[in-house]
């Protein structure tokens, strides 16, 4: 069965994407830390990240990299941080949170956005990374 990630990859949920190649998608996270919380994903759906092949796997950092470079031109923090949890969705994903305090990054506060904030955010992102 297909994952709620393979499900946005297919246009089949919709979703706040922000940039994506042949091999990976990025797209807003719609419950985040802060503003911009953005996830990139492998568009072959591989549960653990350790399980990708080599070159997946370094296609998804470098591929990652790319996004929270745009990411940092687009929304007022102090970093972006970098998570790979993988225990939500069995589907490999980054976790890109633009962070102004630790607590951005324990997952424990979530930010209320509307759909326009959403559509702008991803908007901003989508063009820093072309």
């Amino acid at each position: 069965m297909a994952t709620l990630f393979t499900k946005i990859i297919n246009d089949e949920i919709p979703s706040y994407k922000v940039a994506e190649t042949e091999d990976f998608l990025a797209f807003l996270d719609v419950n985040p830390n802060s503003k911009g919380h953005t996830l990139c994903v492998p568009k072959k759906e591989v549960n653990k990240i350790f399980d990708l092949d080599e070159k997946s796997y370094l296609g998804l950092m470098k591929f990652s990299r790319r996004v929270a470079l745009a990411i940092e031109k687009s929304v007022p923090c102090e970093r972006i941080g970098m998570s790979v949890i993988g225990l939500e969705v069995p589907h490999v994903h980054v976790h890109l949170i633009p962070l102004h305090t630790m607590e951005d990054a324990r997952f424990t506060h979530k930010e209320k956005l509307e759909t326009e904030e959403f559509k702008v955010i991803a908007k901003t992102i989508s063009k820093a990374f072309n």
